[in-house]
Order: structure tokens, then C-alpha cells, then sequence
């Protein structure tokens, strides 16, 4: 008998004529207005942007769609009157005029919460403030190896609630879920994750307690079938197994657990009430650093359901890695290029640098500001960084934070402040020598000079292949 979706057919039956804001033309709300427009929903279109800031295809669109809009910094000023609310990630549900509607009565949600409600299959979520892409891509493929039908959606992928239809109970879902979408989410998946949760956002988040809580909305609406994994290592996600609903998985980089999943020396083990079986040596991965061997114990806890482990070890061990994430580049007169854009934290830039155990590197670093703490990462760099070149609004800052620490060890190392991401490849290219790295890895995010990480990342390796 065909699988028949009732929660989305009601759903589809709701929207006729109902009044709907779609708040911010991103990636994951363009799919929707063809969605709504299909079932006769009522939409206005919200955007903080001007218009003339606005793609054509998607003016054109809602041109051709008829649908009303309201565009520019005060946008939302005529969000008033509606059923249903669409926002954006980054329009966070604490905004007066979301507030206001929703007292009103007002559904606000977003793209991915209603896909959740909906999705008839299994959902893996992962979070984190770093490790989560690399993580979430490593669950993906392991569901893959073991033949499900697999969609990969949220902060990667393609946006899925249109996938809906095509969606069967048997089908897994793996989605990698920021703060920005979990915010306020109702919903939680059916295994979830935090890699770990250390300060970031902190430049749009009211405060470091109203990120936490964001994260912790990927398992607080679990029930006691739900699944939860969590970094023994990071204070704040051990202490949520207090919270938890349902069952405990923890993993650890350091620490020898009784239960659990561990990277031991070079080995990452499984345990079982304290008795440690062996599951694949970390040299046999393609991936580097040992922020990703946890990452691949992570991935093991969340699949370990659904795939057998054989099959999810020899999906690890092909895993090339994501593109940003400390990616070799080229190698040039001896010397190697990596680009790891989208480490955008401190903690990240650290787990990149850590990466490298004999190598002296040359780090370029610095960008957006988004009102982080440098000083934890201060002492890494003095110790394994022999040249650092800075760019961006957080170059000061790297930079007050690195001086102290080597005034502290009574050391020097070779600094440079560069105007350009171009001018920082010139000096690398200049000052690094064979056998050395070169390792781009900005400890910020990329909106002072970028579209974005990627974007960042791009230029980076365009500059290394002219050098050559």
C-alpha cells in the first residue's frame, strides 16, 4: 500500500487563502513561495534588503506570483495580520514584531521546524559551535552506505520542506541545525547531537546563556525514544545528559569512558560497560586532526542503529573531508597550502593548528568581529606558529592577545598586519619555507570583506594557484 503523508496533505489543505509571511529571500525560503503559490496560500514576502539588493529572478518571481512585499530596514513594520510566519534563521523570534504577532496568535516557525513536523522518516539533527558540517557529512554518507534513501538538508545541503512529498517512513533525514534555527524550535529530532558548545554568535545573541539554550532545543523536546550524543569533554554538553529525555550517548577526545565512544592514542574504541573493543586506527582516515577523529566517534554513536559498524567504519575511512575545513590547497616550492575558511571561532582556528603535530606553520588569520575572546588561543599560536599574518576587523585583537602571551613566555615569532587577503598570500608566499604550512584559518567570520565563508575560502584558493 503507498505511503499517503496525512500531517502534509492537511497541512497543504490549511494554506489555501491563509494569510502567510515568508520572512527573508534566503536560500531556504526561495523554495517556499513556490510552494505556497502552488496551494493558493496568500503570501506577503518580508526582506530587510532594499530592493534594488534583491536578485531579478527572485523580484521576478514575486512579480510573477503576485505576491505583496515589503523590503528595507523597517520591513517588518506591516508584518501585521498574519496566520502563519516563515522566518528566516537569522530573523530571530525574539524581534518585537514577531513577538507581537505570535501573542496575537500567530504561528511563527521556520522552513526546517515545519519540515520536522511533517517528515514522515527518521531525522538525525547535529549541532554545535564547531564540527557540526564535518560531522553531519560524515552521518550522511554512513546512512548512505547502508542503502536508505537519505536527505541532507538545514545548514547544508538543499532546503528539504519541499522534499516533503517524496518522503517516506522509511527514509532518514540528517541535518545539520544552527542556533539561529533552533531558536524557539517546538521539535526536536529523533538522534540528536552537540558536538560541543563554547562562545560564538555572541554578536547576535542577546547574551552566551541565550546561544546555550538555543543549542539545547535540539533535544529538549525529545521523548524517552529519543537518542541524544554529547561531548563528555565540554562542560556544558556533559551537563545536559541532566536535561535529557531520553537516552545518553557520550563521546570523548581525552577521557576513558565506561560507556561510549573514545578516541584512545590513535585508536577510536567502542565501550561497553568498561570493556573497550577496538573500531579503526585513526591513521587509517583521510581526514586530519583529532577534532575530526571525535567527530568520527560522533558519527558512529548517531549511526549505530541504523547501519552496522563495519560498514560505517569503511564509510569514515573514504570520507575526503568538507571543502574549507582544513583542505590542502597545493603544495608549492615545499610547502603546503591549506585553507580551513570556515573556522570562524577561536575554538576552531585552535582544533586547526592542533591538526598539525611536527609542522611549523605560517597562519593567516582575522576577520569579521563577532565580539569573541582570542586570548584562549593566544598560547597555540606563540607555541606552533612561526610566522602570523593578519587581516581584518579582528586583526587588533589577535594580535594584543598573541603579544601578551609572548611577552608572558619571553618569545618572538615574526608578525605581519595586511590590508588585503591578496597582500596576506604575497607575505606567506614570501616568509614560508619547505616543510612548513601555511594554514588559512580566521578564527572569525568572514562579513567584513566576504559574501561569506565559502566565498572566503574560494578567493583563498584562487590566490594560492596564482602564486604558484
Amino acid at each position: 500500500m503507498e505511503f499517503v503523508n496525512k500531517k502534509l496533505e492537511e497541512f497543504n489543505t490549511y494554506l489555501k487563502n491563509r494569510k502567510i509571511a515568508v520572512i527573508g529571500l534566503g536560500v531556504s525560503n526561495l523554495p517556499l513561495l513556490d510552494y505556497l503559490y502552488h496551494y493558493k496560500a496568500n503570501v506577503t514576502v518580508f526582506d530587510d534588503k532594499e530592493i534594488d539588493e534583491i536578485p531579478k529572478e527572485t523580484i521576478d518571481k514575486i512579480t510573477k506570483y503576485s505576491m505583496e512585499f515589503s523590503f528595507g530596514k523597517n520591513s517588518l513594520q506591516k508584518l501585521v495580520g498574519f496566520d502563519l510566519i516563515f522566518r528566516s534563521p537569522s530573523c530571530l523570534p525574539t524581534k518585537p514584531e514577531l513577538l507581537a504577532e505570535s501573542e496575537r496568535g500567530a504561528i511563527v516557525t521556520t522552513e526546517i521546524e515545519m519540515l520536522m513536523e511533517m517528515c514522515p522518516g527518521k531525522i538525525i539533527g547535529v549541532t554545535g559551535s564547531d564540527g557540526k558540517t564535518t560531522t553531519t557529512s560524515l552521518i550522511y554518507e554512513i546512512i548512505k552506505a547502508g542503502k536508505y534513501n537519505c536527505y541532507l538538508g538545514g545548514n547544508i545541503g538543499m532546503p528539504l520542506f519541499t522534499k516533503l512529498p517524496d518522503m517516506k517512513p522509511e527514509d532518514v533525514i540528517v541535518l545539520e541545525l544552527s542556533s539561529f534555527q533552533l531558536m524557539g524550535m517546538e521539535i526536536s529530532p529523533d538522534i540528536s547531537v552537540i558536538t560541543n558548545i563554547t562562545p560564538n554568535h555572541l554578536n547576535i545573541h542577546k547574551d552566551y546563556q541565550e546561544y546555550i539554550e538555543a543549542k539545547k532545543a535540539i533535544f529538549k523536546n525529545q521523548n524517552e525514544n529519543g537518542i541524544l550524543i554529547l561531548n563528555y569533554d565540554n562542560d556544558i554538553t556533559r551537563e545536559c545528559a541532566k536535561e535529557a529525555n531520553g537516552k545518553i550517548i557520550f563521546f570523548s577526545g581525552s577521557q576513558k569512558l565506561d560507556n561510549g565512544y573514545i578516541v584512545d592514542g590513535d585508536v577510536i574504541k567502542e565501550c561497553n560497560d568498561k570493556i573497550r573493543k577496538h573500531i579503526l586506527n585513526t591513521n587509517e582516515l583521510i581526514l586530519k586532526g583529532h577534532h575530526n577523529f571525535e567527530n568520527a566517534c560522533t558519527a558512529i554513536a548517531a549511526t549505530k542503529d541504523l547501519v552496522d559498524i563495519d560498514t560505517a567504519v569503511q564509510a569514515i575511512k573514504d570520507f575526503k573531508g568538507v571543502e574549507h575545513r582544513i583542505e590542502l590547497v597545493e603544495e608549492i616550492n615545499g610547502v603546503k597550502w591549506y585553507n580551513d575558511s570556515a573556522s570562524s571561532s577561536p575554538t576552531r582556528t585552535l582544533a586547526g593548528l592542533n591538526a598539525f603535530d611536527k609542522e611549523e606553520i605560517v597562519l593567516i588569520a582575522g576577520g569579521y568581529d563577532k565580539n569573541l575572546d582570542y586570548k584562549p588561543m593566544a598560547k597555540t599560536v606563540v607555541d606552533k606558529v612561526k610566522t602570523l599574518i593578519l587581516i581584518g576587523q579582528t586583526a587588533n585583537k589577535i594580535f594584543d592577545a598573541v603579544k601578551q602571551e609572548l611577552e608572558n613566555q619571553n618569545k618572538n615569532i615574526n608578525i605581519y598586519m595586511c590590508d588585503t587577503l591578496a597582500q596576506s598570500v604575497g607575505v606567506a608566499y614570501k616568509y614560508a619555507k619547505p616543510d612548513q604550512v601555511v594554514l588559512f584559518s580566521p578564527a572569525s567570520a568572514s562579513f567584513d570583506m566576504f559574501k561569506n565563508f565559502a566565498d572566503r575560502g574560494n578567493q583563498f584558493k584562487e590566490l594560492v594557484n596564482k602564486v604558484k
